[in-house]
């Protein structure tokens, strides 16, 4: 990706690449990390050309193709697609293009707020590319089974999040209006449909109450990606023996390196190096 790419990755554990479109994937980075702390991760933010949810199809398509080829070239057993937009514009895409290489995306959980949803009246939060993708009625059509399925679009919450600051009056507008629909469906489950969004699930709880249940998938995608790298844990398992200590995080932004910083600070409470790819 540039003169300015990391070295490539010369380690023994399971090397796991995350990426996003911008800050939104931390919160999937940090499920991985609880789920597999003896992997290796590196996480790369496309921030430069944030969010995703604003662009079209081939833009994203190309975006992550450049982003993939970067994190193969660091050596990695497996990619989580942790951008709920690029896994439904881009994944099968990927898919073809890296047959041998485990590929996890993200999607809003309909099936598991479909199985604990006493009311069976639910509430979908995601971008508009997202709810507009085939991906994503192919999942209500597979997943839905009779339930009320209250799709609400967010404009402009991811980009707002980006900005790094978690609770502002801009954001608790936001959080308000597209509450507000979910509450007026008298929804009992709300799912974040994007990875930005659980970095600002207090706030959503506080608009739709207590009653309702707020979901993000984050855990199950890492447990998912845990079983797709077991071969490649097996084939490190004799190297690593002797490194049983936490993997290592390298973060990687095409933006400013500042600005990921102070999130992965604040957010995941991890001091970090952050490499610029151009």
């Amino acid at each position: 990706m540039g003169a300015h790419a990391a070295p490539a990755y010369a380690g023994a554990r399971t090397h796991i690449g995350v990426f996003d479109s911008g800050l939104g994937g931390l919160s999937v980075l940090r499920a991985l990390h609880e789920r597999l702390p003896q992997a290796d991760l590196t996480y790369v933010a496309d921030s430069a050309h944030a969010p995703y949810g604003e662009r079209d199809d081939d833009f994203i398509a190309a975006r992550s193709h450049h982003i993939c080829d970067h994190l193969i070239a660091q050596q990695v057993d497996a990619i989580v697609v942790a951008c709920n937009t690029a896994t439904a514009a881009a994944i099968h895409r990927l898919r073809q293009t890296y047959p041998a290489l485990p590929i996890v995306g993200v999607e809003p959980g309909v099936k598991p707020a479909v199985a604990q949803s006493p009311s069976k009246r639910i509430g979908v939060l995601a971008t508009p590319s997202t709810l507009a993708s085939d991906k994503y009625r192919r999942l209500i059509d597979q997943h839905g089974m009779g339930a009320v399925i209250v799709s609400q679009a967010c404009p402009g919450l991811a980009r707002e999040i980006e900005s790094g600051q978690l609770d502002t009056p801009a954001l608790r507008e936001l959080v308000e209006r597209f509450s507000k629909p979910l509450r007026e469906a008298d929804v009992d489950t709300a799912v974040l449909g994007c990875t930005h969004y659980p970095f600002v699930a207090p706030l959503f709880q506080q608009a739709l109450g207590r009653e309702v249940t707020v979901l993000d998938t984050a855990s199950a995608v890492a447990e998912h990606a845990a079983r797709l790298c077991a071969r490649a844990q097996t084939e490190h398992a004799a190297q690593a023996a002797g490194h049983a200590s936490n993997g290592l995080l390298h973060f990687c932004t095409t933006a400013e390196p500042a600005h990921l910083a102070h999130a992965v600070h604040h957010w995941l409470g991890l001091d970090c190096a952050v490499t610029r790819l151009s």
